[in-house]
């Protein structure tokens, strides 16, 4: 038995697969708290991630009807970016922040500079920074939090740290180190001499965490926490990677031809690629995978996160939203949503606010306002598959998670934007499922391809062709939303 765990914005979840029967036995989950300002802020306590965990854990093996002493290796997936910055101690300094904090826009926009902009940043890390990487949150806790800044002895991120606390080892992997902004994406390493220019009074060799490979382990459950867990001495515990490039091991995207995308509280799009890119676009990040080769991702700010707001704002369950949407006709009669309530990545501002227009006497209902939220959603996701330019080209199908994947609507809203064939992993909370398969791989060693093959199951009644007509009609929404960016931010 495998545990696979993602801590995300919202919650930790917690599943238990059986590799060789191929199947999920139990799941659980637990939620976080945010805290949040309007100035950006989004930040989050890592205690709250092992109490949710050590919460999960258990009513998950529960659930899979399992003595914890049968499991033999656990991997992590966790939210990208985040700064965890420990004392030597091994406690945090200050809370974490998240990758959807955006207070730190000016810090990032100024490392940016130092880096020789946009091409100095390729040239020296493969990619460009942009705003919720760690290496601005890094600039800004030296800046605004100078006293805990200088108590600083290791930094890590969410999935490194969970990996810390059952292992007491400090490492890192390629995948999720990709998204610091001190890390080399082509050559698979730290950057010193980028570290060095974001906080030149840390020793890079004391506090940065030792690289290893996807399939190594971390390490394994210290004795003690063990016995608390009830799990058998020297339980495996494998790298683990960001959420993206898990989930991307538990949709299958580890070969050429296959785009995840995920209607998360974020959104991505990533499809795997064997070499390293040069994106024809500063929004298309050269991350590695957590599995081997690379990952070429775009990620938007507002999704469920922005659906929720309204969804919550008129008091209806999922249910009744969903209804709401598919009342309404595409387009919602003329109205259109930049819903850019935490700022936004894909296009890049990180200041923006939200808007709304289009609103007429006639038009302005709970279900249009509801169908505007999430066709803005939607289009900002096919706005991001667009930058990947050719990348996207040869891509058989779009695998679909997170959330919002639940949704006939949405699931078929995405098939007729992007033109492209829609499914549903049965697991749709993939990155949990990724992580449990990147355990059993770093365990039992063979072929990831042959586990995915075993535990990767597509659910053909969540299938969505692109409808002609919708198709059509989703191209003037998208060149009307083109010309909303167009005239409220300048983008073309």
């Amino acid at each position: 038995m495998y545990i696979g765990v993602d801590c995300g914005t919202q919650s930790t979840k917690v599943v238990v697969v059986d590799v060789e029967g191929g199947r999920i036995l139990g799941e659980a989950s637990r939620p976080h708290a945010l805290s949040e300002d309007d100035n950006g802020r989004r930040e989050q306590a890592p205690a709250d991630w092992i109490a949710a965990f050590l919460g999960a854990f258990f009513d998950a093996v529960e659930r899979a009807g399992i003595a914890a002493r049968a499991i033999r290796a656990i991997g992590i997936s966790g939210q990208q970016h985040g700064l965890v910055a420990l004392d030597a101690d091994g406690e945090p300094v200050y809370p974490a922040k998240l990758w959807c904090d955006t207070e730190t826009a000016a810090h990032n926009a100024a490392v940016v500079e130092r880096l020789g902009g946009q091409a100095g940043c390729l040239d020296k890390l493969g990619l460009v920074l942009q705003t919720g990487y760690t290496a601005s949150k890094l600039a800004w806790l030296r800046d605004s939090r100078p006293e805990a800044y200088r108590r600083i002895a290791s930094l890590l991120l969410p999935h490194d740290y969970l990996n810390f606390w059952l292992t007491g080892e400090r490492v890192a992997e390629a995948g999720d180190a990709s998204g610091t902004g001190y890390f080399d994406t082509r050559t698979r390493r730290w950057r010193e001499d980028v570290f060095a220019e974001i906080a030149p009074e840390l020793d890079v060799e004391r506090v940065l965490p030792r690289l290893i490979e996807s399939h190594e382990p971390a390490g394994t459950v210290r004795p003690d926490l063990a016995r608390e867990l009830g799990l058998a001495d020297g339980v495996v515990v494998s790298s683990g990677g960001g959420d993206n490039m898990l989930a991307a091991i538990g949709t299958g995207n580890i070969h050429p031809g296959v785009v995840t995308l995920s209607l998360g509280t974020s959104g991505t799009i990533c499809a795997h690629s064997p070499e390293p890119v040069v994106p024809g676009s500063a929004m298309v990040a050269n991350f590695c995978a957590s599995h081997g080769g690379w990952l070429p991702l775009v990620c938007t700010m507002n999704v469920t996160s922005a659906t929720t707001r309204i969804r919550e704002l008129f008091g209806l369950d999922l249910a009744s939203f969903g209804e709401r949407v598919a009342s309404a006709p595409i387009g919602a009669e003329g109205m259109t949503m930049l819903p850019f309530f935490n700022g936004e990545r894909v296009p890049m501002l990180p200041d923006a606010t939200a808007n709304l227009d289009g609103l007429t006497s006639v038009n302005t209902t709970q279900a249009n306002l509801c169908r505007a939220v999430v066709e803005g959603a939607t289009l900002g996701l096919r706005y991001g598959l667009d930058q990947f330019g050719c990348l996207a080209e040869g891509v058989r199908e779009i695998r679909l998670v997170g959330g919002g994947a639940r949704s006939p609507v949405w699931r078929q809203m995405v098939a007729d934007v992007t033109g492209s064939r829609v499914v549903c992993p049965e697991i749709t909370d993939a990155a949990a499922l990724g992580a449990a398969l990147q355990a059993a791989w770093c365990q039992e060693g063979g072929e990831l391809a042959d586990l995915c093959v075993r535990l990767v199951h597509l659910d053909e009644a969540s299938r969505a062709e692109p409808a002609p007509a919708n198709v059509a009609a989703y191209r003037e929404v998208y060149a009307r939303y083109r010309r909303r960016l167009a005239d409220r931010h300048g983008i073309s």
